[in-house]
């Protein structure tokens, strides 16, 4: 509990004991009037001041407003006790709210602690503590145990255990050593380790997953929109009720010769007022929201605004890039076809390969093991979808696919296994391929199966792998929709064609993690980028990250958001039928004010415990 709260608690104590004394002595007149008006102003001074600021600022109709009049009227009428007690109740259910919101936010919070504070920079044998901000990309510096990394980097010495479940929500340590990347926000356990920085600190992964949490409540649900508006009309519309019913049915009735006491219409106008306040609705809802949000963040889900975590609900259609997304995008050499000397085809395709940030790039560099003579490479070309064209020594350089070769129109082997195929050609001769495959996720099946359990009517894989690869990763994690031997632009357009014929009301959901997926994440109704092995563009482009590349985090996303709207859609009808009934009630008299309390304070007390469960669905 923060001072904030401590504090509220301790005004709501001291008012408590002061109703309770003051009934004891029942003391009466000008005495007794001002002595009420002590607990009253304890417990309800910043909901009389939250009042006069709203009418001051000419936007008076808030549960500020309401509560004030309510409560006014009833000491005007000297129902000092009931006056009170509204008040009373209003601020234990605010103490409530408050409380939860705190709770929700524990785990952005733990969040929050990945910001590094300081950056160890080592210049010219010596450490200087700078601010991460000032450290430029490619410096060296020094993390020691029980540091925070403060800047995304490549190991260049030593080697460590780092905590990452700030990151990705894993208990399990990561072991690193050299030439392994390491991302900020990771907490060094054991070794003292020196980095070369890859990226500017505004660039890091802390960096990015702060401001998407910290901007995620500026993108509110169609659920919190509605609310908003419903109360902008709502509460000039039961103040103006509660208005006519003090004022004109009296008149009616004094107009008819049948007299009423004012007092009595009076009350009821107040009892009216309490019972109509929105607050139920316009606390529990966003905090639901709010709520969803913080539990996937402990869990290294990332949403960017409460509005994804609704569509995420409604996802009934799913596409999944292949690399990266169901495999684990790290390739390996398997095999070489039709080349009289392999270790100068493997040379070939690295120098070629040079340039590329591709992982199967990397993985043909990596093979060849030697290092790089830029100075052979000139006029380097990257034809996507097909290949890279180069000058090599003097001589042009291709390494690609089949439509590379094709558009370069040499004849060349055909190959009948399974795998992604690497031609080289030098100056339009034919010197052999390599055959490369990448490894499937271990929870990639698992995965699919539980997407297809929760309502899932759909689920295609995307990849610009030939037919024989596409099938057989498709048969091993049992896909049956399967587009293979895309370009980027086809694999925009097909998410397109699916946009554009798929039922009303049914969500698409795009995953990826490369650049070329980004397009393609923007204009789906829902893009879900791989976190940690995603592009930068990627990440941008995403409304939803899975900070750990784990395909069950998906899973686990859509569960979330589920139970999410379940008790959103709870809170919404509970509130809603129980002011509605009560209204009435009050209205003909068969409320008073203790219902009334009920109606508003109890009902956002449910509500709000209600939208706490959410917070327990990473521990079932």
């Amino acid at each position: 509990m923060n001072k904030k709260q401590k504090r509220m608690l301790i005004r709501i104590i001291l008012s408590a004991v002061l109703l309770i004394i003051f009934n004891m002595f029942q003391v009466e007149g000008l005495l007794g009037f001002i002595l009420n008006l002590i607990p009253y102003c304890i417990i309800g001074c910043d909901v009389l001041i939250g009042a006069f600021k709203g009418i001051m600022n000419r936007q008076p109709f808030d549960e500020n407003f309401l509560m004030a009049i309510a409560t006014v009227g009833a000491i005007v009428l000297k129902d000092f006790n009931e006056a009170i007690a509204v008040m009373l109740f209003y601020q234990i259910g605010e103490l409530f709210q408050s409380y939860a919101i705190g709770k929700s936010r524990k785990s952005i919070a733990t969040l929050m602690d990945i910001r590094p504070d300081y950056a160890n920079v080592e210049e010219n044998g010596n450490f200087l503590t700078v601010d991460p901000y000032e450290v430029e990309v490619g410096s060296i510096i020094t993390i020691l145990p029980g540091e925070k990394v403060p800047i995304d980097g490549i190991i260049i010495e030593g080697q460590t255990v780092l905590d990452v479940v700030a990151l990705t929500g894993e208990s399990v340590p990561k072991e690193v050593g050299i030439n392994d990347e390491v991302l900020s926000g990771s907490v060094n356990i054991s070794g003292l380790i020196k980095i070369q920085t890859t990226k500017e600190f505004d660039e890091s992964t802390a960096s990015k997953i702060l401001d998407l949490v910290e901007n995620a409540s500026n993108l509110k649900s169609k659920s919190e929109n509605f609310i908003s508006k419903f109360a902008r009309v709502y509460t000039p519309i039961v103040v103006y009720s509660a208005l006519a019913l003090a004022t004109i049915i009296p008149i009616i009735n004094y107009l008819t010769n049948n007299p009423v006491e004012l007092s009595k219409w009076i009350y009821r106008a107040l009892t009216f007022l309490v019972i109509s306040c929105p607050c139920a609705l316009v606390i529990s809802i966003p905090l639901s929201f709010f709520a969803g949000i913080g539990a996937a963040s402990s869990q290294g889900i990332l949403i960017k605004g409460s509005n994804y975590l609704e569509t995420l609900a409604n996802v009934k259609l799913i596409m999944l890039d292949k690399t990266g997304t169901l495999t684990k995008g790290v390739f390996v050499v398997n095999d070489i076809h039709h080349s009289e000397d392999e270790n100068y085809l493997i040379k070939l395709a690295a120098y070629g390969e040079y340039y590329s940030n591709h992982p199967i790039a990397k993985c043909i560099i990596k093979k060849y093991g030697k290092e790089i003579d830029e100075t052979k490479i000139s006029d380097v070309k990257e034809i996507a979808g097909k290949g890279i064209i180069c000058n090599y020594k003097g001589n042009q350089l291709a390494v690609g696919n089949d439509k590379l070769m094709n558009q370069l129109k040499i004849n060349y082997e055909k190959c009948e296994s399974i795998g992604t195929i690497v031609h080289v050609s030098l100056e339009d001769q034919y010197l052999g391929h390599l055959v490369i495959n990448d490894v499937i996720k271990e929870n990639t099946e698992e995965a699919i199966e539980k997407l297809k359990e929760m309502g899932v009517k759909d689920i295609y894989m995307l990849t610009g792998d030939n037919e024989k690869v596409a099938k057989d990763v498709a048969e091993k994690v049992k896909i049956e929709n399967i587009h293979y031997q895309l370009l980027p632009n086809e694999k925009l357009e097909i998410v397109k064609k699916i946009l554009d014929v798929k039922p009303k009301g049914q969500k698409l959901a795009f995953v990826g993690d490369g650049i070329n997926d980004a397009p393609a994440l923007t204009i789906s109704d829902i893009g879900i980028a791989m976190g940690a092995l995603g592009s930068d563009a990627a990440i941008e482009a995403a409304d939803v990250v899975l900070m750990d590349d784990d395909l069950l985090k998906l899973v686990k996303a859509i569960k979330l958001s589920k139970k999410t709207l379940r008790i959103v859609y709870q809170n919404i009808i509970f509130a809603i039928v129980v002011k509605v009934g009560s209204l009435f009630l009050g209205a003909f008299g068969f409320a008073d004010m203790w219902l009334a309390i009920f109606a508003d304070v109890g009902v956002m007390v449910i509500a709000v415990l209600n939208a706490m469960r959410i917070l327990f669905l990473k521990k079932e």
